[in-house]
């Protein structure tokens, strides 16, 4: 186990069985049930999470479930792809959530350091709710994201059933959440290279200069893309905009405060965070 868990290589390899699996869990679990595809599509997601759940708790680390945020929307879409006549709206919408996935997943991948490193908010809970650790486990950190994930998603799962025509919205959407993903690739880029350097403390430059979150904002946007892109097709199905609400109250609640609370104990934070926004990258008064 120590082995595995001390290299980086040999975890993303056990984590990448660990999701190729979950996936034929959530397939087969799909194809079983009797009810309406979102029905189906929720209970057979809910199973592929408690699949990666159970090796979270074996390895004794919640992080093996970090990748599933990016992996998710696009094995749900690859699989409704698969199966309906690709239009313009399907292609825009795989276009923006392959980008987006593949360009977050990388990103995990790259900062991964192995099954030995658990993120810090992980740790933070754990140590914080003592016994109630595995509730808080399972609920807050492993099914909460999926299913606002899977909120997020179902829009693009209901045009591409439906196989419907792209039109203004649709290009509009498609631009938001390439450009969101791109905000992000940014963002994540300097913050590397700033680590990189061995400096420590606040990042001041570059989108961080003028942001504390610029990258959350284009998780943020993202999702406010695809919902543009669905809704615009489908005025009827606005309520699917609950997803990218959902989404924002998320970042808004806990991520943002969560990041925050960490930063404000470097020096010099309250003088940073008089000069920045928390998430807008634009010059400050």
């Amino acid at each position: 186990m120590d082995s595995i868990k001390n290299s980086k290589s040999k975890s993303i390899l056990v984590i990448t069985v660990i999701y190729v699996l979950a996936a034929a869990l959530g397939v087969a679990v799909y194809m079983a049930l009797p009810f309406l595809f979102w029905i189906r599509l929720l209970i057979a997601d809910v199973a592929a999470t408690i699949f990666v759940f159970v090796f979270s708790v074996i390895f004794k680390n919640a992080s093996v479930y970090d990748p599933y945020w990016s992996v998710q929307p696009i094995v749900i879409i690859a699989g409704y792809a698969l199966t309906s006549n690709i239009t313009p709206a399907t292609l825009l919408l795989i276009i923006s959530i392959v980008y987006w996935g593949i360009r977050l997943t990388g990103n995990w991948a790259y900062v991964f350091g192995g099954l030995n490193h658990q993120d810090w908010r992980y740790t933070k809970f754990e140590n914080e709710t003592g016994r109630l650790y595995p509730f808080i486990n399972f609920t807050g950190i492993h099914m909460v994201p999926t299913l606002i994930v899977y909120l997020t998603t179902l829009p693009a799962v209901f045009v591409i059933r439906q196989e419907l025509r792209a039109n203004i919205g649709s290009f509009i959407g498609m631009v938001v959440c390439v450009g969101a993903a791109t905000l992000q690739l940014v963002a994540d880029t300097q913050m590397q290279k700033y680590r990189k350097s061995g400096r420590h403390g606040l990042i001041r430059t570059g989108l961080w200069k003028y942001a504390r979150h610029p990258n959350y904002l284009g998780e943020i946007l993202m999702w406010w893309g695809i919902a543009i892109q669905a809704v615009s097709v489908m005025p009827s199905h606005w309520w699917l905009a609950a997803g990218a609400v959902a989404n924002t109250i998320l970042f808004f609640t806990v991520s943002i405060p969560l990041a925050d609370k960490r930063q404000s104990a470097k020096p010099g934070y309250a003088e940073y965070k008089a000069g920045t926004r928390s998430l807008l990258p634009i010059p400050k008064g």
